[in-house]
């Protein structure tokens, strides 16, 4: 998922029973049988039999890959993220897929790989990556990041969840299902290996080479569940965009005795300029759009933000009593300042600085645009940086929310089996505050194609975040879930 604290978001849940949802969408007795049939009490069984002694080979294989801090874009760990897309490559060829690697424009490579079924059956494509965001400090982490280690009942090391346990749990339910029969489905994997830094790569090459992605179900596996134990599907997703800011206002840095006062701070404009993005009560605040929408649906409780986001006792959450969290997370734009540079604290002298750079990441919630909101963010810089100081901002990166369909065929299918492999009568339906471009990508060039979002990561994951982990259950329960849909839809 791309770089957002995911682990710390909430979800908005709507609750519909399966059946009628499904009745409702279509009302063609013949696809509410074939779900019938993908969610049979006996398949599920079975599937989840075989699912639990996969568990010491789904660790081991967890374990291989999370070994390797497939960082992209980082040239002293290239020889580490080549490695993961060698491991990637050789076993989804063991899995019974024809692999091609694809190097891109970004120095990534992204795996691609088909097996063939029925010439009449649909074709569905899993997703997933291979790279990573940088572990951080290792003091941080209570164990190794690139060790698996078990703890507590749960699986801890970089990308246990995002998304190396994706990867792995397609692994996992592709082996149940061979072991099951086999699908008459044709199918299709991509694994790419920038996301966490753009996927740059993936979309050229879906540029290039469009064919090689066409697909009548695509299956995201790079989301994941409310909570342990409840089965989710995701139907949106954030947009936004990247930008950098700087501020200039000496030629060089100046003796702060002799000049310090009267010479204008880059630091302090910067700041000044920064502060601009929010009102006294921490909401975001961006010349000429809206930010002050209300999320209709079930509201994120404080109590509950508190605790997923490991807000400190004694401090506040942005907004007063009139707001909820659910008002900033999904209804609103939002700007978070992830980068801040000028003098390191170490390296500080009495010296006025003369510049000053941020880097900041915009969200843009549903129905949204984020090319024009990136633009109002900009123009909103240069209209509120103070002293006449020389301001630069540049975006470098810009994508737009994702919305899907959760009336589609495939979805109804796949919410059944999520519900039954949980053992639950339904499946949530949320809204995520993470991005994927690549769905808005697909779903631009193949309109007619499904795309479900879904996986093994939920808030106690903590992804991008210092001890990184998962819980193997949700490994194995959304592997069930994928495996009974590949053996059961349109067959």
């Amino acid at each position: 998922m791309r770089p957002d604290h995911e682990g710390f978001r909430h979800l908005l849940i709507y609750k519909e029973k399966i059946s009628v949802r499904s009745q409702r969408a279509r009302g063609h007795a013949s696809s509410i049988e074939s779900m019938t049939k993908i969610v049979e009490k006996d398949r599920i069984e079975q599937l989840r039999e075989e699912l639990g002694a996969q568990r010491e080979q789904i660790f081991e294989q967890l374990k291989e890959i999370t070994s390797f801090n497939s960082v992209h874009s980082v040239p002293e760990l290239a020889e580490q993220l080549d490695g993961a897309a060698a491991w990637v490559k050789e076993h989804f060829e063991a899995a019974g897929f024809e692999m091609k690697a694809y190097p891109t424009v970004d120095k990534s490579q992204t795996l691609l790989g088909t097996k063939a079924g029925d010439p009449d059956a649909p074709t569905v494509m899993l997703y997933s990556h291979y790279d990573v965001v940088p572990a951080g400090p290792r003091e941080a982490w209570d164990s190794d990041p690139f060790s698996l280690t078990e703890k507590d009942g749960r699986w801890y090391a970089r990308g246990a969840a995002d998304c190396k346990g994706n990867l792995v749990m397609h692994l996992a339910a592709l082996r149940a299902v061979e072991e099951l029969g086999g699908t008459k489905l044709n199918l299709k994997v991509l694994i790419e290996g920038s996301e966490e830094r753009g996927g740059e790569g993936l979309d050229h090459l879906i540029d290039e080479h469009p064919e090689l992605f066409r697909a009548d179900v695509i299956l995201i596996a790079d989301s994941g569940n409310a909570a342990v134990g409840v089965p989710t599907m995701t139907t949106s997703l954030r947009g936004g965009g990247q930008v950098r800011v700087t501020v200039d206002t000496l030629r060089s840095a100046m003796h702060s005795g002799g000049f310090g006062g009267a010479a204008p701070d880059a630091v302090a404009a910067l700041m000044r300029t920064l502060d601009s993005l929010r009102d006294e009560r921490g909401r975001t605040v961006i010349d000429g759009v809206d930010c002050s929408r209300r999320w209709e649906g079930m509201p994120y409780l404080p109590e509950d933000f508190r605790r997923d986001a490991g807000v400190l006792d004694g401090v506040e959450l942005m907004g007063d009593e009139n707001d909820m969290p659910s008002d900033f997370v999904w209804a609103r734009p939002a700007v978070t300042v992830i980068g801040f540079s000028s003098t390191p604290v170490e390296e500080a002298v009495n010296a006025v600085p003369n510049t000053a750079s941020a880097q900041l990441n915009l969200r843009v919630p549903a129905g949204m645009n984020a090319a024009d909101t990136a633009e109002k963010l900009i123009a909103h810089l240069h209209a509120h940086v103070p002293w006449g100081a020389k301001l630069k901002a540049e975006l470098t990166d810009v994508n737009e929310p994702f919305a899907t369909d959760p009336s589609g065929e495939a979805f109804d299918a796949l919410s059944s089996c999520l519900a039954a492999a949980y053992g639950k009568e339904e499946a949530a339906v949320l809204g995520t505050g993470g991005s994927i471009p690549l769905c808005t990508k697909l779903q631009e060039l193949f309109p007619e194609a499904e795309i479900a979002l879904y996986g093994v990561e939920e808030p106690t994951c903590v992804i991008h975040a210092p001890n990184e982990s998962v819980d193997p259950q949700e490994i194995r329960d959304i592997a069930v879930a994928e495996a009974a849909f590949l053996l059961g839809f349109k067959q």
